[in-house]
């Protein structure tokens, strides 16, 4: 039986140093995406979770095609509602590259919607409105995280305290 266990301990460290190699890229929680016109906008906000009154970025990043090919330049405004009322736009910017970092503070709590305007794009030259979904956190939101974060490390004390005091226990007899 103490044979069993240890190999079944073995398996459940030799998968988790497995996964623990194995980097994936991790989509932000405040992100989003979408593809319309031939064009595709990625917005993100750094810190995922924006703070109010704090110093925030968004980042924003233009790719053309299903090859996801990055333009050389675009020009984008940006509208941002809140309760469906306009509480800032910023006006649009010619920018060179396909990524553009502007740095934002939020005055609200809660969700947002933000419209993103791609201007004088395509063959047409017409403004494409891409939408998406942010939200910000009060400072009580970090009681959320806390909370599950001690949650596991209790769990994982718990079951090892177990584990290793049935396992003393035997060997000493």
């Amino acid at each position: 039986m103490a044979i069993n266990r240890s190999f079944f301990l073995i398996f459940i460290l030799l998968f988790l140093s497995i996964s623990v190699f194995d980097a994936d890229a991790h989509s932000m929680f405040n992100s989003g995406e979408k593809f319309e016109a031939g064009f595709r906008v990625q917005v993100a906000t750094l810190p995922e979770f924006p703070q109010i009154g704090e110093p925030s970025t968004f980042l924003i990043r233009v790719t053309e095609g299903f090859d996801y090919v990055e333009v050389d330049r675009f020009k984008m405004g940006i509208k941002i509602y809140y309760n469906e009322e306009l509480v800032d736009t910023i006006p649009p910017k010619s920018i060179e590259g396909a990524h553009w970092d502007l740095d934002y503070v939020w005055k609200n709590s809660g969700n947002h919607i933000v419209k993103v305007d791609l201007y004088d794009i395509g063959e047409n030259q017409v403004v494409v409105t891409y939408t998406f979904n942010m939200g910000t956190q009060n400072p009580f939101g970090y009681i959320f995280f806390i909370a599950i974060t001690i949650g596991a490390l209790f769990l994982a004390v718990t079951i090892g305290y177990v584990y290793f005091t049935k396992k003393f226990k035997k060997s000493k007899l």
